[in-house]
């Protein structure tokens, strides 16, 4: 089966408004999710479903943001409106949240990753409208998460809005989108609020038998207190859960203010994660795109200078001269010259010229040359996708973090190594 040029894989369940399928990009070779729905049923539902299905794509398309599923291509074919975007395996928020409440340094920085992510969208003029557990998925390791389905989203400078519509999932949506009042970002941050109050406890925060009960207490009602469920919880955290709770919508801070919020929560909780991804622009992409082997070569002549500075692989001799004074040894063998090198200090006179011995040779520590390999081969990767997308996408960012390690991992073992030769 396929959808235009899409080999479809298999059918990964039901959105909003059709199906998702895994796909193959035969053009790129990538696998992505296909979200479809048919032309017939838009026209059925409404003279502006199929223009909100398209301004979906659209606004979700021109979101290019680590925390934020990535859209790649959107068309119609065989009678379907389709939307290919990542694929993203995983569990989703939602399933890790049945499991009970989470650990409070997990909660903070999920809870950063979203507010980063709607950050950017609000900067951008998009509002997500329908933020709850089940449209975010965790991928990867070290709790990475990746905001989907703007499905309701749209932008926040259109002439076309919904106002008197009730959109979103109603144990998540803030009291002015319950009433289909106008809405803003500020309502995303209510329904953020709404998950991070979940996550700390295990309760939703508005419940009830039935959806006119659910509403109700979203509209009326102020949630239990958080810190009767979790005690212990750092004061700046309950006071910033009120506020984003708060059914006043200008009371509620926006998305920059609640991820400064969480970064100064950081320090209150030890062993916390926090990734920072890459923004530099980097300033050798020119040589790199265009003068790839020059780029190599140089790497290549870096990472043996380094190895020989840091790892000490080549011994030095001193230039045949006058004995050092106070010292009547005969320097005719190479260890006599180093014992003279080691014992005149200061009173060389005149000072010896230092030069490598005729038949020395480098000592390339293999780990180390793996390690510079890698870096190189990153770096191509990078200038290749630098030259179609930007700094934001994904793949970028991911090879930028793996330079980052690398580098991390070169300066550890250097120490290692000197502290070796030390003792």
């Amino acid at each position: 089966m396929k959808i235009g040029r899409y080999e479809i894989l298999e059918e990964v369940g039901q959105g909003a408004m059709g199906t998702v399928y895994c796909a193959r990009d035969p053009l790129i070779e990538r696998t992505v999710a296909i979200k479809t729905v048919p032309i017939e049923q838009l026209q059925r539902e409404g003279p502006d479903a199929e223009s909100r299905f398209l301004r979906e794509a659209q606004s979700a398309g021109r979101l290019s943001h680590t925390s934020i599923v990535t859209i790649y291509d959107v068309g119609e074919a065989d009678g379907l409106a389709y939307i290919a975007m990542e694929y993203l395996p995983g569990a989703t928020l939602r399933d890790v949240m049945n499991k009970g409440p989470m650990p409070i340094d997990l909660v903070l920085e999920t809870t950063l990753q979203m507010a980063e992510a709607l950050a950017f969208a609000h900067e951008h003029g998009v509002i997500h409208r329908d933020i709850k557990p089940a449209n975010v998925v965790v991928t990867g390791q070290h709790g990475r998460i990746k905001l989907t389905d703007f499905g309701i989203a749209h932008l926040a400078n259109s002439s076309h809005t919904h106002a008197g519509q009730m959109l979103g999932s109603p144990r998540y949506m803030s009291p002015e989108q319950a009433m289909g009042r106008e809405i803003d970002g500020r309502s995303d941050i209510f329904s953020l609020g709404a998950v991070l109050y979940e996550m700390l406890t295990g309760e939703y925060a508005f419940d009830g038998d039935s959806l006119p009960t659910i509403v109700f207490r979203v509209i009326n009602e102020t949630p239990v207190d958080v810190g009767s469920l979790r005690p212990h919880l750092p004061d700046g955290l309950t006071d910033l859960l009120a506020r984003m709770l708060h059914k006043n919508p200008a009371v509620r801070p926006d998305a920059p203010t609640v991820v400064k919020a969480l970064h100064a929560l950081a320090p209150v909780v030890p062993q916390m994660p926090t990734p920072k991804p890459s923004n530099r622009v980097s300033r050798l992409l020119p040589i790199l795109a265009f003068g790839t082997p020059i780029g190599v070569l140089f790497l290549i002549g870096v990472g043996i200078i380094v190895i020989e500075h840091f790892l000490g692989t080549e011994q030095v001799a001193p230039d045949p001269g006058p004995p050092a004074v106070g010292n009547q040894q005969k320097a005719g063998s190479e260890s006599d010259a180093r014992s003279n090198a080691g014992t005149a200090g200061p009173l060389l006179s005149p000072p010896t010229r230092l030069r490598p011995p005729r038949k020395a040779t480098v000592t390339v520590d293999p780990y180390l040359e793996g390690l510079d390999k890698k870096q190189v081969e990153l770096r191509i990767q990078r200038t290749e996708l630098l030259l179609e997308y930007t700094e934001q996408h994904p793949d970028v960012v991911q090879i930028d973090r793996q330079l980052e390690q690398l580098q991390v991992e070169r300066r550890t073992y250097l120490r290692q190594q000197r502290k070796k030769q030390e003792n």
